[in-house]
């Protein structure tokens, strides 16, 4: 009965080439639910150590090369306090704690493409990668708000919320297009035949 629902479904997404609005439905939901189910159980996600400690310990890579990258290559005068504070010459502050560690991207990175379609053989290097590419997005974001805080503190909020906030799901769609395009796609032409 479902391999019969299944087949007809296939035939009519093959038949009105529809692969693509498919592909962006999957997305869509699989990033939609993991969102609500993140913000449902966070309470109870934190009574882990294991997702706080790994949560801290990020935000402290995050906010060491943050600080290098502020000092070493834009030469900013930079004061530090702990826990993973940078203050700037304006009194302007950036603080880095697990919420902003880049912890809930990493695991809807592996939610991601562990429930999207593709070859396990490449699943295996990905999703470390998509984490490695989540994380620089991360240094990149902080460093950003750290010149936002420092030249334009007014628009800290904003930028902080409207902009480098979904830069995140920016770069997962980036990766999830990276994805379709170059292992999902190119395993269902192999499957049928059409790349030899």
């Amino acid at each position: 009965m479902l391999g019969r629902i299944y087949s007809a479904a296939d035939r009519f997404v093959q038949k009105h080439k529809l692969h693509a609005l498919v592909d962006v439905s999957i997305f869509a939901i699989i990033t939609f639910v993991f969102h609500e189910l993140w913000w449902s159980f966070y309470g109870w996600l934190e009574s882990f150590n294991f997702i706080i400690g790994s949560a801290d310990w990020l935000a402290g890579k995050v906010y060491i090369i943050s600080l290098w990258f502020n000092r070493n290559i834009l030469g900013l005068e930079v004061l530090t306090s702990a826990p993973n504070t940078m203050w700037f010459s304006n009194g302007a502050f950036v603080a880095i704690d697990e919420g902003c560690s880049g912890l809930k991207q990493f695991y809807q990175v592996a939610v991601l493409f562990i429930l999207f379609p593709g070859p396990w053989i490449h699943k295996l290097w990905y999703i470390p990668f998509g984490f490695f590419t989540m994380f620089l997005a991360n240094v990149f974001r902080i460093v950003c708000l750290s010149l936002v805080a420092l030249w334009i503190p007014q628009h800290w909020d904003f930028v902080h919320e409207w902009i480098l906030r979904p830069f995140f799901y920016v770069i997962i769609f980036f990766l999830w297009v990276l994805w379709v395009e170059k292992f999902r796609r190119s395993g269902k032409l192999i499957n049928a035949g059409i790349i030899e």
